[in-house]
């Protein structure tokens, strides 16, 4: 059990229900969504359409999570401005640049620019999340272990909760998109090397093939839970939802703490508008999102079985000190 000092603790706090599931509504896309809004021509996605989108979703089913994960260009700041981020909900705002950089089997993970921990603490932010491209026999290797831990060093000098997402990929070429044993070893493998180098909460894939049985789904969840030192959360990476809540029933009983829900919630909304839309949010994805909630809050393992606050006494704030950087 890792010891965390007391900003993390709060924010990690905010982030959970009481027992300490986690149930994030992931909504942090940015080129991803301008390819789904319009296929034919991404780039005639404008910013005011993707924050409008954003601002819906999140008045609509925000109430149904625990925290919602925002980027900072179309939604973090957008939300608070508005008051469509209820009080009782908490914030993870994201800090990478969308997509990557480099060749598809090299892939480069880069910080947004203009923005970092420090602004992400000063505006109100419960925690931070980071997304990185990553496969232990990668070229890249290296340098991605080096930007987890520089970020985990300056959310550790801001007392920030950070959330790590580790996407995982085939290094080479000629093997496609990484399934079965790769999958499961790539997945597996990216927890034991980088949740040692900092980060709070893992963000991570189903290190199983959808197609597998639930057996199997349950022997590489727990494998999954042993390697990371630091309790983790599943991503649903675009899966029908009715697949996604068998995943998370598996994950929470293999040792997840919960989930962060993006698509598997929401991804019908983008082909909708006016009345269908708001319809859809209300009626479908606020009552699926409550439902992946009441899930964990149900089953998961609560991220306070494996993090414990810092010991507090009456001195304590005598060592609390400023942040260096970041």
């Amino acid at each position: 059990m890792q010891a965390l000092t007391i900003g993390k603790v709060r924010g990690l706090q905010r982030c959970a229900t009481p027992r300490g599931a986690i149930s994030v509504l992931a909504l942090d896309h940015r080129n991803n969504l301008r390819r789904v809004l319009h296929p034919e021509n991404p780039d005639a996605t404008s910013p005011s359409e993707l924050t409008a989108l954003k601002l819906e979703i999140v008045r609509a089913v925000a109430p149904a999570s625990t925290a919602v994960l925002l980027d900072p260009e179309f939604g973090a700041a957008q939300a608070l401005a508005e008051g469509g981020l209820g009080a009782a909900t908490g914030l993870v705002v994201a800090l990478e640049a969308t997509g990557y950089t480099g060749e598809p089997t090299a892939r480069r993970s880069e910080l947004l620019a203009g923005w970092g921990v420090a602004k992400a603490k000063r505006m109100g932010a419960d925690a931070a999340k980071l997304l990185v491209y990553y496969h232990p026999q990668a070229p890249t290797a290296a340098a991605i272990e080096r930007l987890v831990r520089d970020v985990a060093g300056a959310c550790a000098d801001h007392d920030l909760a950070l959330f790590l997402e580790v996407l995982t990929y085939a290094p080479d070429s000629a093997k496609g998109k990484l399934t079965g044993t790769a999958r499961r070893e790539a997945v597996v493998e990216a927890a034991r090397r980088l949740t040692p180098l900092g980060g709070d909460v893992l963000k991570a894939e189903f290190p199983a093939d959808v197609e597998a049985d639930e057996r199997a789904w349950a022997e590489a969840c727990t494998e999954l839970t042993e390697a990371s030192a630091v309790p983790w959360v599943l991503l649903s990476a675009g899966v029908g939802y009715d697949t996604y809540l068998r995943q998370v029933a598996v994950a929470c009983q293999a040792g997840a703490a919960g989930v962060a829900a993006g698509r598997a919630v929401w991804k019908e909304v983008t082909s909708l508008a006016g009345a269908e839309r708001r319809a859809f949010l209300s009626d479908v994805a606020r009552v699926r999102m409550a439902r992946v909630t009441a899930l964990c809050d149900a089953l998961a393992r609560p991220w306070t079985a494996g993090h414990s606050p810092q010991p507090v006494d009456e001195t304590w704030y005598r060592s609390y000190d400023a942040p260096q950087g970041g």
